[in-house]
């Protein structure tokens, strides 16, 4: 096992520990729900961002980042329970397994992905800040990310491009919206526990905005050249479906320089920061999963 599995492996039972701490109480059908759709696996790539990201800045958790790597696995887990829906992206499987819809039933799934965002924000705001300052700004930066202008717009583009000529302005949109903005917010929300500073936070804006967009564009090319096994859902779905896809719009080999691009982008700007190692290192595995 290389380091940085090393490393990702000791973090994400450190994020499994308190999510599974976090998911308590209420109607157990619900809490069932809860509890399949967040523990039931997963990269947990946006919490190793908030943590790692924290890492790089700072030796010390004076702040109570690991409940902010947790709220963010909430809000990214109960987006997976919605776009699963029927109504929505339609698929059957998630992390490999049945989702969340189909394990309980439609009505219980809406309201496990309803309970998991209230959640989410509980846990940021009630956790044991010694500035309560940086606590209202993770809520800010993860309730943008959240909002109809980024996750839930993007979601909704997502359904209304659907079958229409794929355009580039539309395409970056979506998945500026969709998928980049948590992954942005995620390395922010990580620097505002650090005391990172505005300039900071701008850099690791952009860094998660390239790393998000390069994740996405990996995740597209597998729906075409990989399998369900991989992707952890339904594999070939997006065509089908009438999806606006990179691959779609620029075909498989141009769509991997973009990824090559972004990912490229995203380590170059890291480098300010010589504890940033692990990091960049995450960025070429994002890649990687193409290999």
């Amino acid at each position: 096992m290389s380091t940085l599995e090393q490393r990702a492996t000791q973090s994400r039972e450190r994020v499994e520990a308190r999510l599974d701490a976090l998911l308590q109480g209420g109607p157990e059908r619900l809490l069932d729900a809860m509890r399949y759709a967040v523990l039931g696996g997963g990269k947990r790539l946006r919490p190793l961002l908030v943590l790692w990201t924290h890492d790089m800045l700072s030796e010390t958790e004076r702040e109570p980042v690991l409940d902010v790597a947790c709220a963010f696995e909430l809000v990214h887990s109960y987006s997976l329970v919605h776009d699963d829906l029927p109504c929505m992206d339609d698929d059957d499987w998630r992390r490999g397994q049945p989702a969340c819809h189909v394990q309980f039933d439609q009505a219980t799934a809406v309201l496990a992905g309803d309970a998991l965002l209230a959640l989410a924000f509980e846990v940021v705001l009630e956790a044991a800040w010694t500035d309560p300052q940086r606590a209202v700004a993770c809520a800010r930066v993860l309730a943008d990310a959240a909002s109809h202008r980024q996750l839930v717009g993007g979601q909704m583009l997502d359904l209304l491009g659907e079958h229409q000529p794929p355009h580039p302005d539309l395409l970056d949109a979506i998945h500026a919206a969709k998928t980049a903005a948590l992954i942005r917010a995620a390395m922010v929300c990580g620097g505002i526990t650090a005391g990172a500073s505005d300039d900071e936070r701008a850099t690791l804006g952009d860094v998660g905005q390239n790393l998000g967009l390069a994740f996405q564009i990996v995740d597209d090319i597998l729906d075409v050249t990989g399998s369900a096994t991989q992707l952890g859902k339904s594999a070939g779905k997006d065509t089908p479906a009438g999806k606006i896809t990179f691959p779609a719009l620029y075909g498989v080999p141009a769509s991997r320089a973009r990824a090559e691009k972004h990912i490229a982008a995203a380590r170059d700007a890291l480098a300010r920061w010589p504890r940033s190692g692990p990091l960049r290192d995450l960025a070429e595995q994002i890649g990687a999963r193409l290999c």
